[in-house]
C-alpha cells in the first residue's frame, strides 16, 4: 500500500494534513474526443495514513545553521524592514490561488534541494571551460570517422536545459543552446550530422542525442528556431522529406533500423562501424551461421569482419524494428509546440501497427518486419534476429525500453491507456518464462533457434516506470513479483551512463518504508557532482587521444534526485524517453519555467487520482509565489487542492500558491490524469 511521508522536522503537519479524511473522487477518465472514448480507466493503490515523525528536530536545526547561508543571500542592510514584501505575480488568467502561511524550521531535504540547485551551476561552468572552446565546440581531434559519435557529443551536455527548466540559473538556458549548436556544427564537419540531424544511425543512439533537444521545449518553448527544427526533424519520420524517405505511411513502418537526414541506410559500409568494432567484439555474434565466423573476435579481424557486415546487410538493414518506436518522442515533441493533430495521428498509427504485429505473432513482440510489412520477411520467416532485437546485442533490454517509450508517448498524446499493453506484453512474456534462482527471479534476455535463454534479473526501473504511468495494481504487484525489493531499503548510489537507477528506493519512500530517502538521494547526487569535479581537475589527458565518451563520463550536472523529489516521477528513460511526472513548477514573478528562488518542493505521495506535495519557502522575510502544473506537459487536470482547513476548486492544469515568509505546508492535490493534450504552453501563454 502506498503511504504518505511525514516530514521529519514538522510534527504539526501530521495533524494539519487530516490523515483521516478520505477523497471520495475516483479517477474517472474524461475522454478528449469521441474517438478516445474507448480508453478505459485505470486504478491504483490508495494511500495509507501519514506515519509519525521519526527524527529529532535538533539534528535538522543544527544542519540548518550549517548550510542555510548557502541557500539564502545574507541581508546586510541595517534598514531591513520586518514586514514581508508582497509577491508581484504576472497575469495568469485568473488561476486559482491558495496561500500557505504556517512557518516552521525548513526540513533537511529542502536545504539540500536548494543547495543542489545553486551549486550545480558553478560545476557546469568549470566543466564547460575545461573541455570546450569559446564557440562551444569540444576541444578534440580534427577528424572522426564512422556513423557513431554525434550522440556522444550531445550527451556531454544533454541535461543542461533540464537543469534550467527545474529552476537552475537563467544563464543555463543560453548555455545549453550554445553547446547544442556547437556540437551540431562540429559533428557536421566530422560527417555524422547533415542538415542539423544525424545523417543515419539507429534510434537507441538518436534517442541519446535528442533528449537534449526535447528539453528545450520545457526550457524555452517560445524559441522559434527550436520549433522549426522540431517540426523538420519530426517530418523526417512522417514521410514529409522527399530526400529522406524513412517512413512508409501505407504500411506504417520505418524502413530501416539505420535512418536519419540522409534517409534509410539499407547497406552499411565498413567505415560506418569502424569505431564500434572493438566494443561489439565483447557481445554475442548477431547469428551463429555467419560464413567463416565462429566467434565474436571476428569483429576485430579484418579478414573475417566483412562476412559479419555482409550478413547483417542481408538480414537486418531492410525494414522495421521495435527500436524505432523511440522515434515517437521526436514526433510528440513537435506536437507539444503547436498541437497539430497530424503528429498525434502518426504516433497513434505507428504504435498501433506494432501492437497489431504482436497480435499477429501470437502475443510475442517480433523484432523484424520486412519492407513489405511481413514479420520475418528478410529472416526466412523468423520473428527474431532483427537489429537490436531479441538476440543481438542486448536482447530484452531494448524490447522493454523501446515499447515502453512508444506506448507512454501514445498514451500521453491520445489519453488512451490501451497502448500500455505493448510493453506489458513483453514483460508478461518473459515473466512467464522466468524462474527463481538463489532467491532472485530471473527472466530470459535472449531468443534464437535454441529457444529462450540467458536468464538474468529484470531491470526494475522499467517496471516502476510502467506503474507510475498506469497506476494499475497489477503493474504494481508485478514489481514485487519480479524484482528484489528487499534491497531497496538502503540507498546504494551508483551513477552510470544515464541519470537513473534508484527508482526502487524512491518507490520505498512513497510506501513510507524509506523515509529518509529524499535527503539521502540529494546528498548522494551532490557527492557525485563533487567526485566528477575531482576527476575533471585531475584530467591531464591529451585532447586528440580522448575517447568519444570522455565528456559524458565527467558531466557534473546530476539531476535524478531533483526530478524524483520535486516532480514526483522517475527521471526520463535515457535512450530517448520523455519525462512522465505528476507535477511541474513555474516562477510567475520572473516569468520563466522552474521552481522560484528559495522555494523547495517534495512530492511525497502519488495515487491514481492525485498526489501530495510539501512546499517550503526558505526565505525568512520575503514571500514567494509558485505556479504548479499537473504533469510535466500539463497532460493532467487538477480538480481541487486541499490544505488544512481549506479546499479550492481548480479545474485547470495550473494553480498558484502564495508562500508567506518561512512557510511550510502540505497540499493534497486531486487530479484527472491524461485528460489534456500535452503541451509546452506556459501558464501565462496557455
Amino acid at each position: 500500500m502506498l503511504a504518505c511521508y511525514q516530514m521529519n522536522t514538522l510534527n504539526f503537519l501530521r495533524a494539519l494534513s487530516n490523515p483521516g479524511e478520505t477523497d471520495a473522487n475516483s479517477n474517472h477518465r474524461r475522454t478528449r474526443s469521441d474517438r478516445r472514448g474507448a480508453g478505459q480507466n485505470t486504478r491504483g493503490r490508495m494511500c495509507s495514513p501519514i506515519p509519525t515523525a521519526y527524527s529529532p528536530l535538533g539534528r535538522v536545526a543544527a544542519f540548518t545553521i550549517l548550510i542555510i547561508g548557502l541557500c539564502i543571500e545574507p541581508i546586510y542592510s541595517s534598514e531591513q524592514t520586518i514586514a514581508p514584501k508582497p509577491v508581484a505575480s504576472v497575469e495568469t488568467g485568473g488561476l486559482a490561488t491558495l496561500e500557505i502561511s504556517s512557518s516552521a524550521t525548513p526540513p533537511e531535504w529542502a536545504l539540500w534541494q536548494r543547495h543542489l540547485l545553486k551549486e550545480l551551476y558553478p560545476a557546469a561552468l568549470e566543466f564547460v571551460r575545461k573541455y570546450t572552446r569559446r564557440d562551444g565546440t569540444l576541444i578534440w581531434r580534427k577528424e572522426w570517422p564512422g556513423m557513431d559519435g554525434s550522440d556522444d557529443g550531445y550527451e556531454s551536455f544533454y541535461n543542461f536545459a533540464l537543469y534550467y527548466a527545474l529552476g537552475g540559473p537563467d544563464e543555463m538556458n543560453e548555455l545549453s543552446h550554445k553547446l547544442w549548436d556547437a556540437v551540431t556544427r562540429q559533428f557536421t564537419r566530422y560527417g555524422q550530422i547533415y542538415h542539423e540531424f544525424d545523417a543515419y544511425y539507429d534510434w537507441m543512439h538518436h534517442g541519446e542525442s535528442y533528449v537534449y533537444f526535447y528539453f528545450f521545449g520545457l526550457a524555452d518553448p517560445a524559441n522559434r528556431k527550436d520549433q522549426q527544427r522540431a517540426k523538420r526533424f519530426a517530418g523526417l519520420y512522417m514521410g514529409e522529406d522527399r530526400d529522406a524517405p524513412n517512413y512508409d505511411s501505407g504500411l506504417k513502418l520505418i524502413r530501416s533500423p539505420i535512418t536519419g537526414s540522409r534517409g534509410p541506410r539499407f547497406v552499411n559500409s565498413a567505415e560506418d562501424w569502424v569505431t564500434h568494432r572493438e566494443v561489439l567484439a565483447d557481445y554475442p555474434l548477431p547469428y551463429d551461421d555467419i560464413p567463416n565466423v565462429t566467434e565474436s573476435k571476428a569483429w576485430i579481424d579484418d579478414a573475417k569482419f566483412p562476412f559479419i557486415l555482409q550478413t547483417m546487410n542481408e538480414r537486418m538493414m531492410r525494414g522495421d524494428v521495435p527500436l524505432n518506436l523511440t522515434a515517437s518522442s521526436m514526433v510528440l515533441h513537435a506536437f507539444m509546440y503547436d498541437g497539430d493533430p497530424k503528429y498525434e495521428r502518426w504516433i497513434e498509427g505507428y504504435v498501433s501497427a506494432w501492437m497489431e504485429r504482436v497480435r499477429q505473432n501470437n502475443g510475442i513482440l517480433p523484432d523484424n518486419v520486412g519492407l513489405g510489412g511481413k514479420i520475418g520477411e528478410h529472416m526466412n520467416g523468423k520473428w527474431w534476429g532483427g537489429y537490436y532485437g531479441w538476440r543481438w546485442p542486448h536482447g530484452l533490454f531494448n524490447q522493454i525500453e523501446s515499447t515502453l517509450i512508444g506506448a507512454a508517448n501514445a498514451y500521453l498524446a491520445t489519453g488512451i491507456p490501451k497502448f500500455l499493453e505493448l510493453p506489458r506484453s513483453v514483460i508478461k512474456l518473459v515473466q512467464s518464462k522466468g524462474r527463481m534462482e538463489n532467491g532472485q527471479f530471473r527472466v530470459p534476455n535472449r531468443y534464437d533457434d535454441r529457444g529462450w535463454y540467458d536468464l538474468r534479473p529484470v531491470r526494475p526501473e522499467y517496471l516502476i516506470h510502467l506503474w507510475c504511468i498506469s497506476q494499475d495494481p497489477q503493474d504494481y504487484d508485478r514489481i514485487g513479483q519480479m524484482a528484489n525489493v528487499s534491497t531497496w531499503d538502503k540507498l546504494q548510489y551508483r551513477k552510470g551512463k544515464g541519470d537513473f537507477g534508484h527508482e526502487g528506493p524512491w518507490l520505498r519512500f512513497l510506501e513510507a518504508k524509506f523515509p529518509n530517502y529524499p535527503e539521502e538521494i540529494l546528498k548522494a547526487t551532490y557527492g557525485e557532482t563533487l567526485r566528477r569535479l575531482q576527476v575533471i581537475r585531475a584530467d591531464n589527458s591529451t585532447p586528440e587521444k580522448r575517447n568519444v565518451h570522455h565528456w559524458q563520463e565527467r558531466n557534473p550536472v546530476v539531476l535524478e534526485s531533483l526530478v524524483q523529489t520535486m516532480l514526483g516521477g522517475p527521471n526520463h528513460i535515457y535512450h530517448g524517453g520523455l519525462l512522465h511526472t505528476r507535477l511541474r513548477y513555474f516562477d510567475p514573478v520572473r516569468k520563466r519555467p522552474g521552481i522560484p528562488p528559495d522555494v523547495a518542493a517534495l512530492v511525497d505521495q502519488i495515487k491514481p487520482d492525485g498526489c501530495s506535495v510539501v512546499l517550503v519557502n526558505l526565505h525568512p522575510s520575503e514571500a514567494r509565489s509558485v505556479i504548479v502544473q499537473a504533469g510535466a506537459f500539463g497532460e493532467h487536470q487538477f480538480v481541487n487542492v486541499r490544505s488544512p482547513g481549506r479546499s479550492v476548486e481548480v479545474n485547470r492544469r495550473f494553480f498558484e500558491v502564495q508562500l508567506r515568509p518561512g512557510a511550510v505546508g502540505r497540499l493534497e492535490l486531486t487530479m484527472n490524469r491524461y485528460v489534456n493534450p500535452p503541451s509546452y504552453a506556459l501558464p501565462w501563454r496557455e
